[in-house]
């Protein structure tokens, strides 16, 4: 090995155990940057990259940062997590937990699947993970605890749904996908439904089989039956989320809107439906301003770090030695991205979503392309992969959100079992679109005639 190839093996290894010292991402990243681009002009090794002052001022930290600002997919990002926060103050998932628990409360493992339908509505309005687990951990499992239902079972459940979000467009996921790829968001937010969607539905037959199997785990609840006036608020209940997911996913479908365009619809429908329920007045909108303000910093500042380390590391010639030693792989091309989603599975156990999609996901992106598979498809597939780091210990986010809101009795021993039989959902969803890849890459080609 080169001198640069031993340093840009040295950098990964440097950011895989920074991780877990719990620095902030971003100050990691750019501080790595500038760390190695001084070894490697002190050590006089063979850099790709010009090594000047003046050079890596100008060119790395304001060009390359300002490409990132005015990059229009971007402005997607603080929309559609404006949108996330709003609904998640507007009550409208109290609303349908209600009436989706009259309707399924009476089949024996139907509270688990009213609060998996919700989830499914959730994630494809909001797209914000913590503001769902949270949302369903203090409405769906209160309930389900209450009616008998196996804590490991009802736990899973929330911290499981709670994730579609990530997956299921509108996904802040998708846009840095999208953004970190040069891809359109359009293709992924198309390419992403028909999977998460597939998830959601596996986790349905999941629940109906453990009702069946084992009653004791997930029985009957005890509601009143659904009635014409129940019946009446679950329309209510229904029809504001379906009509923002409509304007949103419908306006990217038939052309009407760019990604773009459309979280901007999203969020000011969001902003309709918050004061048709009168749930929008001065402390609320500080409140989603505060958060939103700051989600949008953490994430833009993990990128732009991101973008001076990719460069320092390419530089070296890290990407050459991760593509090369993938390459060299003793398997043909589908054992290649086997061996790559098996690698960011095991990486999803230590590293959060936006790391290996900030750093994992452009260095194995040339790879994809010289296999020449679907750019679409195996980003999609990326995605299931990701959703899956929520879950798996010991970093899982979805697991201590859930820990932080859970009632007595149900602690992180609890949550670890009832997360396992997701996560084998979840590869099990991976393995199927896998096989069959038109689920990701038929609806953008119906609506962009590729």
């Amino acid at each position: 090995m080169t001198g640069a190839e031993i340093l840009a093996l040295l950098m990964i290894i440097a950011f895989i155990g920074l991780v877990f010292t719990g620095y902030p991402i971003a100050w990691i990243l750019g501080g790595l940057a500038v760390v190695f681009t001084v070894l490697a002009i002190v050590l006089e090794v063979d850099f790709a990259i010009p090594t000047s002052v003046d050079w890596f001022y100008t060119s790395m930290t304001v060009d390359r940062i300002w490409d990132v600002m005015e990059n229009w997919v971007m402005v997607a990002l603080p929309m559609f997590i404006f949108m996330g926060v709003l609904l998640d103050r507007s009550g409208i998932a109290r609303d349908l937990l209600a009436g989706f628990a009259r309707l399924f409360g009476p089949l024996r493992g139907g509270l688990a699947i009213a609060v998996t339908v919700i989830g499914v509505l959730l994630a494809a309005s909001t797209g914000i993970i913590g503001a769902s687990v949270v949302l369903l951990g203090l409405l769906g499992l209160p309930a389900m605890l209450r009616n008998g239902y196996d804590s490991r079972l009802a736990s899973g459940t929330v911290c499981a749904v709670g994730t579609l979000g990530i997956l299921i467009p509108p996904s802040i996921m998708l846009v840095v996908m999208a953004d970190r790829m040069s891809m359109s968001v359009g293709d992924l937010f198309l390419g992403a439904l028909v999977p998460g969607m597939l998830l959601g539905g596996l986790y349905i037959v999941y629940l109906l089989g453990v009702g069946w199997l084992k009653p004791g785990h997930a029985p009957a609840a005890r509601v009143e039956p659904m009635d014409l006036p129940g019946a009446w608020r679950l329309l209510l209940a229904i029809v504001p989320a379906g009509l923002l997911i409509v304007a949103v996913l419908g306006s990217i479908f038939f052309g009407l809107a760019t990604p773009t365009e459309a979280a901007g619809v999203g969020a000011a429908g969001a902003l309709v439906l918050a004061l048709v329920k009168r749930s929008l007045n001065r402390k609320v909108m500080i409140e989603v301003a505060d958060e939103t303000s700051r989600t949008t910093a953490f994430i833009f500042a993990a990128i732009l770090g991101a973008v001076c380390f990719t460069l320092v590391l390419r530089g070296l010639g890290g990407d050459e030695l991760i593509a090369g030693a993938l390459l060299g792989l003793p398997f043909g091309p589908t054992g290649i991205i086997v061996s790559i989603l098996i690698a960011t599975f095991l990486l999803g156990f230590f590293l959060d979503w936006l790391e290996l999609t900030l750093i994992i996901l452009p260095l194995v992106s040339p790879v994809v392309a010289a296999l020449e598979f679907d750019p679409v498809w195996f980003t999609v597939m990326f995605a299931v992969c990701l959703q899956t780091s929520f879950l798996t210990p010991p970093v899982g986010a979805a697991l201590f959100y859930l820990r932080g809101i859970a009632p007595a009795g149900v602690d992180l021993p609890v949550i670890y079992r009832g997360v396992a039989p997701f996560i084998v959902l979840q590869l099990i969803g991976l393995a199927i679109l896998f096989n069959w890849q038109a689920l990701a890459t038929w609806l953008p080609a119906q609506a962009y005639g590729k």
